[in-house]
C-alpha cells in the first residue's frame, strides 16, 4: 500500500486542516465547510460526545451532517439520510496521454460561469456541487456554440493530493470523449505541480468506473459515503 496514500483515508478532514483552512469553520476540532462551498464535515477518528456535540452546534438544528467516508457513527439521535457505496481511485503517476480530438477547446470556469455549472450539474448529477463549490480549486470546461457542453474540477485537496470531482457531459454532447479530455488536463495539471489525482465514484456508475480505468486509475479502497440529520 502506498504509504503517502494514508491521508486519503480522511480527505475530508485532511483538506481542512491544510489547503482549504482559509474555508473551514470550527467547533472544537469538528470542522466543516460554509453549506454554500461543500456541505462535507469532518471528526477525528474516534470522536467523543462532546465533538458530536461540537459539530451538531456548528451546523445547527436538522441540517445536513454530510461525513463522507467517515466511518465513525454519530449519537442515535442523528437521524441517517443516505447510505452510498462506493470506491477510492488514485493515480499511479505520470503524465496521461489526452484522448480524444486536438481541437477541444478547454477553458478555465470562474465566478461568472457559476450558472451555467449550477444548470449543467442539475442536468447531469454528477455529485454535489453549490454556489462556490468552485472555490475548492480549479474547473475547466467545454463550450459549444457558447454553451457550456462538459466540465470537471478539483475538490478535495489532502496533503500531496487533488480530488477530481463534478465529471458531467450534457447528454447531447456525450460519446464524444469530452469527459476523459477534461479528466486527462486537469490530472496534467495536478502532476505538475507534483500532486497525485485522485477521485471517488459511486459503485453502481459502472461507465465512470471503466472510464476512469481506461484513463489509467487503479482502485485504492472501498467506501462508504453517509448522511446525517443533526438533532
Amino acid at each position: 500500500m502506498d504509504r503517502d496514500a494514508a491521508v486519503l483515508d480522511d480527505p475530508v478532514g485532511e483538506s481542512l486542516r491544510g489547503h482549504h483552512a482559509h474555508l473551514a469553520r470550527r467547533l472544537g476540532v469538528a470542522a466543516t465547510y460554509p453549506p454554500e462551498v461543500a456541505t462535507f464535515s469532518a471528526v477525528t477518528s474516534d470522536p467523543d460526545p462532546e465533538e458530536w456535540a461540537d459539530l451538531a452546534r456548528l451546523l445547527g438544528r436538522g441540517e445536513l451532517a454530510d461525513m463522507f467516508s467517515c466511518p465513525a457513527a454519530p449519537p442515535p439521535d442523528w437521524e441517517p439520510v443516505f447510505v452510498l457505496e462506493g470506491r477510492q481511485m488514485i493515480w499511479p503517476g505520470g503524465r496521461p496521454d489526452h484522448p480524444g480530438a486536438d481541437d477541444i477547446e478547454v477553458v478555465e470556469l470562474g465566478a461568472d460561469s457559476v450558472p451555467e455549472m449550477l444548470d449543467l450539474v442539475a442536468r447531469t448529477h454528477p455529485g454535489p456541487f453549490w454556489p462556490r463549490t468552485h472555490e475548492l480549486g480549479t474547473y475547466l470546461g467545454v463550450r459549444e456554440h457558447g454553451a457550456l457542453v462538459a466540465m470537471a474540477g478539483e475538490r478535495l485537496r489532502p496533503p500531496g493530493w487533488t480530488e477530481i470531482s463534478a465529471v458531467c457531459t450534457a447528454p447531447e454532447a456525450r460519446g464524444r470523449g469530452l469527459a476523459a479530455h477534461l479528466v486527462s488536463a486537469l490530472v496534467s495539471r495536478v502532476v505538475a505541480r507534483n500532486e497525485r489525482p485522485f477521485l471517488h465514484v459511486a459503485e453502481a456508475n459502472t461507465g465512470a468506473i471503466a472510464l476512469y480505468e481506461r484513463l489509467g486509475f487503479d482502485t485504492r479502497t472501498p467506501v462508504t459515503f453517509r448522511g446525517f440529520r443533526t438533532p
